[in-house]
């Protein structure tokens, strides 16, 4: 089946039922989509699908033929990192930076609808990414300060 990830047709030969985490991970080489807890609640596994967050451990890539899926390696521009892969080393957000990518991800979804949240906004939009090292304060600065990046 032909995919469309990070702005290229690729080719897998694979199960319509295998998982697209597994896909992005094992046949695609693109291993920033982290496997967290396999049913869809931890975030690590976070993608956009038609611009969209969603989570690739649940999302059979037979479902997925014609979409626009874009993973935390294709969301900056060629050689430039998105105002919020900046604003993630700026802020010192990562610890372990497990999780990371799947909450660059999921704040990528939300200021493409929310170009200037509030911290409620974000504390909304990010409550179903997980973050064991608790990072959750640097996270929100960070979404701020991208948010003004993006806006200037």
């Amino acid at each position: 089946m032909r995919l469309n990830v990070n702005g290229e047709t690729r080719e897998v030969d694979v199960a319509p039922d295998m998982p697209l985490l597994w896909v992005l991970r094992e046949e695609l080489n693109l291993p920033g989509t982290r496997y967290g807890c396999g049913v869809a609640q931890c975030g690590a596994c976070t993608v956009h699908i038609d611009g969209q967050a969603m989570r690739s451990c649940q999302m059979p890539v037979g479902d997925l033929e014609g979409a626009e899926i874009t993973t935390v390696e294709g969301l900056g521009e060629a050689g430039t990192l998105h105002a919020l892969q900046q604003a993630w080393i700026t802020h010192q957000v990562a610890q372990c930076g497990y999780c990371q990518s799947g909450q660059i991800m999921q704040a990528a979804d939300l200021l493409s609808t929310t170009p200037n949240p509030t911290d409620e906004d974000i504390d909304f939009a990010m409550s179903g990414n997980l973050c064991r090292c608790g990072t959750y304060p640097r996270i929100r600065a960070a979404i701020h300060a991208a948010a003004r990046a993006l806006e200037g």
